[in-house]
């Protein structure tokens, strides 16, 4: 009998006892997919923390594996006072849309409080079906000058989205004129020319193309087709066609200036932000 109490006091002792020693420290992680403005690839952005009580320096762990479909993509620690820290790494070659990618962190190095390492977590991230393409994304602004292209004022304060949605802006006027773009535009195109050295600042585009109705002289009924190019700075490479004209009769065109340098001024193409 005595014997029998003792086997149950030592298997409590390893159930209870044990798993508090070997489990006392573990990596933690979490991830997920972004899309990378910079490279139009997704990425795999992860967070790996300690999991423990930690007092003092006891959750630190000098090696710290993150592991992405079993592939080491970096190594760092656990160090107070936050026993975390984050990265980003691109997803693997050929990882397609709706593939589920493994993200591993492994604590390689022994705890500071003497628990032998080798614990790791896992998290399963699914590369998102939309494209990721920064292609068609970015703005043009006007920076802070007037734009001038063959003596035809762009007042400041344009700001043209390589979108459809609305808070675009585009006023024009010459020689007494003014066209007043409507914030809604009817198609607009993006492009990044390899030729073309836009920077700074760094952006998806360097090309808009894009067409709108407005106002001509506080007239409904006009459209507008522009281009606009950023050449770099300070801004004598930038470009600009704009032709407005009569939406019922194109032939009655009141602003025809075809694509040529501006002669002062400067734009801008930026990544986006969000509409106001």
């Amino acid at each position: 009998m005595t014997t029998h109490l003792k086997s149950n006091t030592l298997l409590l002792f390893a159930l209870f006892i044990l798993p508090l020693s070997v489990y006392a420290h573990h990596p933690e992680i979490v991830a997920e997919a972004i899309c990378d403005e910079v490279t139009g690839e997704y990425s795999i952005q992860y967070t790996s923390t300690a999991w423990a009580d930690c007092s003092g320096d006891s959750c630190g762990n000098s090696r710290v594996d993150i592991l992405i479909d079993n592939v080491l993509v970096e190594s760092n620690l656990y160090e107070t006072p936050d026993y975390s820290f984050s990265g980003n790494h691109p997803a693997p070659q050929g990882a397609q849309a709706g593939d589920v990618l493994v993200a591993t962190a492994l604590a390689v190095s022994d705890w500071d409080n003497g628990t032998t390492g080798g614990q790791s977590a896992s998290t399963n991230v699914t590369i998102p079906s939309e494209e990721c393409n920064t292609n068609g994304t970015g703005r043009f602004t006007g920076g802070g000058h007037q734009l001038r292209v063959d003596g035809v004022r762009v007042t400041r304060g344009l700001t043209i989205h390589c979108d459809l949605l609305l808070s675009n802006n585009l006023e024009i006027n010459w020689q007494g004129n003014q066209f007043h773009m409507l914030e809604h535009m009817e198609t607009v195109s993006c492009s990044d020319d390899p030729d073309i050295h836009q920077a700074p600042p760094n952006a998806p585009l360097d090309t808009l193309v894009g067409f709108g109705m407005g106002r001509y002289n506080n007239q409904e009924g006009f459209s507008i087709e522009f281009t606009l190019v950023d050449g770099g700075e300070p801004g004598d490479e930038d470009m600009a066609a704009l032709k407005v004209y009569e939406t019922a009769n194109p032939a009655n065109v009141v602003l025809d200036i075809p694509l040529q340098y501006m002669d002062g001024g400067n734009l801008q193409a930026h990544y986006d932000q969000p509409h106001k």
